[in-house]
């Protein structure tokens, strides 16, 4: 994938905790540091967002939908 160059200002302190990253070899360079933080951020925010619109759901009603023509199909299936 194509990569594109911005400029961002960033927390000195913060800085320094990625240049010390950098340092033990965690990462080869800053912008690698950066690039996986915020991925792993957008990957988070992605995976809470899909549970803030499922605790919106109705337990009962959703468990309603499932098990909606279950027992006549049920009736239908082969013994094993």
């Amino acid at each position: 994938m194509p990569k594109t160059k911005v400029a961002v200002t960033i927390d000195a302190e913060l800085l320094a905790r990625i240049d010390a990253l950098v340092d033990d070899a965690t990462f080869p360079n800053r912008s690698q540091a950066v690039e996986l933080a915020i991925e792993e951020k957008l990957g988070r925010m992605a995976r809470t967002r899909l549970a803030r619109e499922c605790a919106k759901l109705d337990r009962a009603e959703e468990r309603a939908l499932a098990e909606e023509g279950l027992s006549r199909d049920a009736a239908e299936w082969p013994e094993y």
